[in-house]
This record gives structure tokens, C-alpha cells and sequence, in this order.
């Protein structure tokens, strides 16, 4: 009998220990699945973080490159109207000049022509 009593015993013992690694087993791979829960909703916040900062930075860009669209169309409209003034300027004084040559020079061949005396070269007699 205390053969019987010691069987049993074993018998109890490899039991209640296989019982206890199966529990273990199923705490580990419950303990596992919160785990990749935890880690799926980590990655997803990151994800979603990420896209809004992107976003954020993309209308942020978007917004300064247009500004500085907006200001070099500016400059530039401002620097064609400058060079226009300039050059109309610029027109018109060489037209002057040229306008001026012209009654001289048509006043010494006027002269030439009527045999009147040539005037002094200091410019148009009007």
C-alpha cells in the first residue's frame, strides 16, 4: 500500500504539475496577445501622429512658397514698371537731342541753299 501511496503521489504531483506549466501557457500567450494589441495601437498612433505632422508642414510650405510667389511677382512688377519709366525717359531725352540736331542741321542747309551766311555753330537760331 505505501508502494500504491507513493505512485499515486507521483502520479498526483505530475498532474498537478503538468496542470500548472499548461496554466502558465496560457497566461504567456494571453500575456502575448495584449502585448501585440499594445504594440498594433502604438504604431498606429505614431502612424497617425506622422500623417498629421506632414500635413501640417506640408500647408506650412505651401503657404510660404506662395508668399514668396506672391512677393517676387511684386518685385518684378515693380522692376518692370522702374525700367519702363526709365527707358521712356530715356526716349525721350534722346529724342530731343535728335530733334535738335536736326532743325540745326536743316538751319545750316537752309542757309547754304539761300546763300545766307552760315550762323555761329552754338546751336539752332530760332
Amino acid at each position: 500500500m505505501t508502494k500504491n501511496i507513493a505512485i499515486a503521489g507521483v502520479v498526483f504531483g505530475a498532474a498537478l504539475s503538468l496542470g500548472l506549466a499548461h496554466a502558465q501557457i496560457g497566461q504567456d500567450m494571453k500575456n502575448a496577445g495584449h502585448d501585440t494589441a499594445d504594440a498594433t495601437k502604438t504604431a498606429a498612433h505614431d502612424t497617425a501622429h506622422g500623417t498629421k505632422v506632414a500635413a501640417h508642414d506640408t500647408a506650412h510650405g505651401t503657404k510660404v512658397a506662395a508668399h514668396d510667389t506672391a512677393h517676387g511677382t511684386k518685385v518684378a512688377a515693380h522692376d518692370t514698371a522702374h525700367g519702363t519709366k526709365v527707358a521712356a525717359h530715356d526716349t525721350a531725352h534722346t529724342t530731343k537731342k535728335v530733334y535738335h540736331k536736326t532743325a540745326t542741321g536743316t538751319d545750316h542747309v537752309a542757309h547754304k541753299v539761300e546763300g545766307k551766311p552760315e550762323p555761329p555753330t552754338n546751336g539752332p537760331q530760332h
